[in-house]
């Protein structure tokens, strides 16, 4: 078992297949929007069957929360240039939308290589693998079982912080190479930046995530240094930026996502 047996999609006939939603995903509202997000990554990938073109840019628009059980999923390529090509997904549950996709896939451009994403300094990541559930921790939702995340920036939630920052080290606990769909995880498994300026728990659903895809993949090793900040909470909608490095300091992808944030009172 692993990330690309939760993650398998039967093939269906003229550009669909089937899934199965795993509750070992599942946040206290619903699984993890990255996770159902993967899915959408892996049609849209079977689409362009093109393995020199490389995810560049993806965006999943989050129309309501899948239950546990079968998943169809619906890819197509919209355009195919001669090095880029557009492509869409439909989830779809009980015959109910529940994700819209769009996706760029395309063979790298030559260029110059222009880096002014310096990772910051941080504790190195611990790489021992962390224990499933920690002794008298509280009960995880089912999702975090599957993570090993290690805090290095902002305060702690709901601790009435003056700012909206958060991450750490971050990675599956399954070793296994970072893919686009490992990636649509880590973009979104950090608990959202926000949290730490409020006084109490306030749910915050996705409404949309788009990933920038900045380097080659797949990568190897397991943990990644995710960084992630808030500009703004205005009528119950939150930004939220991220940034992903390797180790070694190579900015790997860059996220945005609107969310909402239910009942933040303190």
């Amino acid at each position: 078992m692993g990330l690309d047996a939760d993650l398998k999609l039967t093939p269906a006939g003229h550009g669909e297949w089937t899934a199965s939603v795993g509750e070992e995903w599942w946040t206290p509202r619903g699984p993890l929007g990255g996770y159902v997000m993967a899915f959408g990554l892996r049609g849209m990938e079977l689409a362009v069957a093109d393995p020199e073109r490389s995810p560049r840019s993806a965006t999943m628009h989050f129309l309501r929360a899948p239950g546990p059980g079968e998943l169809v999923v619906k890819a197509a390529v919209e355009r195919e240039g001669r090095s880029l090509s557009s492509a869409t997904c439909r989830l779809e549950q009980g015959g109910k939308l529940v994700g819209l996709g769009l996706a760029a896939y395309s063979r790298p451009w030559e260029g110059r290589v222009l880096d002014d994403s310096p990772m910051p300094e941080v504790e190195a990541a611990d790489e021992s693998m962390p224990e499933a559930v920690r002794p008298n921790a509280p009960e995880p939702p089912p999702f975090l079982r599957q993570m090993d995340m290690q805090h290095r920036f902002g305060e702690a939630p709901f601790s009435g912080s003056e700012h909206s920052l958060t991450g750490g080290w971050l990675g599956l606990r399954e070793d296994r190479p970072i893919d686009a769909a490992a990636l649509a995880i880590l973009a979104d498994a950090w608990f959202p930046a926000p949290w730490p300026r409020l006084r109490a728990l306030a749910a915050a659903p996705t409404i949309d995530l788009t990933i920038h895809f900045r380097a080659p993949l797949p990568l190897a090793g397991r943990l990644l240094l995710g960084r992630f900040d808030s500009k703004l909470v205005r009528d119950g909608f939150f930004d939220e930026n991220g940034e992903l490095w390797t180790p070694d300091g190579t900015l790997v992808a860059q996220s945005r996502q609107l969310g909402l944030l239910l009942g933040a009172r303190e």
